[in-house]
């Protein structure tokens, strides 16, 4: 009788350390935090654990704001934004765009 190896197939949900490279990255979790307490000053804070470039914010709708020059936010850092305006709940959005350390952009929208 020879000793043949078998190849039994994996149970559903478990993983070899090869298939690990073909997952997709986790989710990234929008790594800034809005206190909204201060209205019409928000205050944003990076709570995430890399440094944000080329932070901008734009609004849609009706609601005002000074438009800053985009900057760093360092991890732990806050950052002010004044927007004034009618019902923002119902009539503006805050988009707030920024870079990761890597390049990628992405644009967070904001409800009041």
């Amino acid at each position: 009788m020879q000793n043949v190896l078998r190849h039994q197939p994996r149970p559903p949900g478990r993983q070899s350390l090869d298939d690990d490279a073909r997952l997709p990255e986790p989710a990234y979790a929008v790594p800034l935090r809005i206190d909204r307490s201060g209205a019409p000053r928000y205050r944003i804070t990076n709570v995430g654990h890399e440094q944000l470039v080329g932070l901008t914010y734009s609004l849609l709708g009706s609601g005002v704001m000074n438009s800053p020059a985009p900057r760093l936010l360092d991890v732990g850092a806050t950052t002010d934004v004044i927007i004034r305006g009618e019902d923002l709940a119902r009539r503006t959005v805050l988009v707030i765009r920024w870079f990761r350390p890597s390049g990628e952009e992405y644009l967070w929208r904001v409800s009041f």
